[in-house]
């Protein structure tokens, strides 16, 4: 087994953020195992888009590029990428749990019957002893959340190759190198790979809305949990957030409740996000929504309770009443702000 893979998708000419994030931490993890990084793009008139991943440390950018390959479809993907896996036989495949990830993921690795671990927040290298006593080195530790987000599991796939995930937008740093190096362009046989069937599914039309709420590309994240009450309340946080140029976050006990749009919802089943300042109003604090904004440059807590473990996790903990906290933050920034 080889190299490390990392499946680049792409939309509307741009190679997806989550990508580059993989490739990014990829080439820790390349470095670690001695080996190469290379980076598989399948679309159309893809050229310029595969220089670029050599800016992320694309040892080898393997190319599929045809007219019929884009937009996504599930099966000629799927063609694609399971040959090219098949040829370079790379230890490691990974690839963004987006809507693309999860559909061709799965796909993959039942039919390389490789295993695979979804929504990962975390990847490392490390060794395994088995209850045998098998001692495996190198292995790819896929660390998640499961049980609801309760612990924190390390999973590992000592037996079957490549070792294949699908990791969370948002959750690692995207990184280009000071200066880009020079890589290896790949032209994978296309015609070769696939067949008329690849094809049975036609897209006949696409609409795509962008997003209303950017919650992600934030700076500064004004973020509300259930103890805000209602959504007059939560009124006060769309204020202060305007008032600091930010955005609105929600936990996902306050999404249940009706008080935020599901597009707000930060944590595990949310959105991952890393502001320079993350205010964190009537949040408890559960790993479930932690998961999702704990590598915040800074983090403000304000809480009636001054034993939430989101104050564990704070820069600065505020502990009163969150509307009255809050209106003082916005009437101040008022003041002050030129």
């Amino acid at each position: 087994m080889n190299n490390l893979f990392v499946y680049c998708e792409v939309e509307n000419g741009k190679v997806a953020d989550v990508s580059l994030e993989l490739l990014t931490k990829g080439r820790s993890l390349a470095q670690q195992l001695g080996c190469q990084l290379e980076a598989v793009l399948v679309g159309y008139q893809l050229d310029s888009l595969a220089q670029s991943l050599f800016e992320y440390g694309a040892d080898v950018v393997h190319v599929a590029d045809d007219k019929r390959l884009y937009p996504y479809l599930t099966l000629p993907h799927t063609a694609i990428v399971n040959a090219l896996i098949k040829q370079e036989q790379p230890q490691i495949a990974l690839m963004g749990a987006t809507t693309i990830g999860r559909d061709l993921g799965p796909r993959v690795s039942s039919a390389l019957h490789s295993g695979l671990t979804a929504d990962c927040t975390s990847l490392e290298i490390g060794d395994h002893a088995d209850t045998k006593g098998n001692e495996y080195k190198n292995l790819l530790y896929q660390i998640r959340p499961a049980f609801g987000g309760n612990i924190i599991a390390t999973i590992v796939n000592p037996e079957c190759r490549p070792q294949m995930a699908t990791v969370r937008e948002g959750v690692m740093k995207k990184e280009a190198l000071p200066a880009p190096k020079k890589g290896i362009i790949k032209k994978a046989d296309v015609a070769k790979i696939l067949n008329d069937t690849d094809f049975v599914v036609k897209i006949i039309d696409r609409q795509i809305e962008e997003r209303k709420i950017d919650i992600k590309n934030a700076g500064i994240i004004v973020s509300g949990g259930y103890g805000m009450g209602s959504k007059e309340n939560f009124a006060l946080l769309h204020e202060l957030a305007a008032v600091l140029g930010g955005e609105v976050g929600a936990s996902r006990a306050a999404v249940d409740a009706g008080l935020a749009e599901h597009e707000r919802q930060v944590g595990q089943t949310g959105v991952t996000v890393r502001p320079k300042l993350y205010i964190a109003c009537g949040i408890s604090g559960q790993i479930q929504h932690t998961a999702g904004m704990d590598q915040s440059a800074m983090v403000i807590a304000i809480n009636n309770d001054p034993n939430a473990p989101i104050n564990q996790l704070a820069d600065y903990a505020i502990t009163g009443d969150v509307c009255e906290v809050v209106n003082k933050l916005i009437k101040y920034y008022k003041k002050n702000s030129k």
